[in-house]
């Protein structure tokens, strides 16, 4: 299993951080994978194939800790990318919201 679990949508509250430029205050740290909790089950093979995918945005997994767990909010292209890579962490930013 590479992730803790695969969720489908948000289980937590409202942040209200919508841009990419809204999480650069926090600063990244490595995260493993398999304490990660997916918000979404689905995914575009194009985007993660894409060489060029975090082009437009944030080079950091966008992570949300709630009541102790971790939701992959915006990075699963860049997560699976590094599992398949070989890689058990990826850089993320953490927004705590407990």
């Amino acid at each position: 299993m590479i992730f803790k679990a695969v969720g489908e949508g948000r289980p937590y509250p409202d942040h209200g951080l919508e841009d990419p430029k809204d999480w650069a205050h926090l600063p990244p740290r490595m995260i493993r994978l398999e304490e990660l909790i997916t918000v979404r089950s689905a995914l575009d093979l194009r985007a993660l194939l894409s060489a060029d995918s975090t082009f437009y945005g944030d080079i950091f997994c966008h992570v949300v800790q709630w009541q102790g767990d971790l939701y992959l909010e915006d990075g699963l292209h860049r997560a699976l990318r590094a599992a398949l890579q070989g890689r058990p962490a990826v850089h993320g930013r953490v927004l705590t919201l407990d």
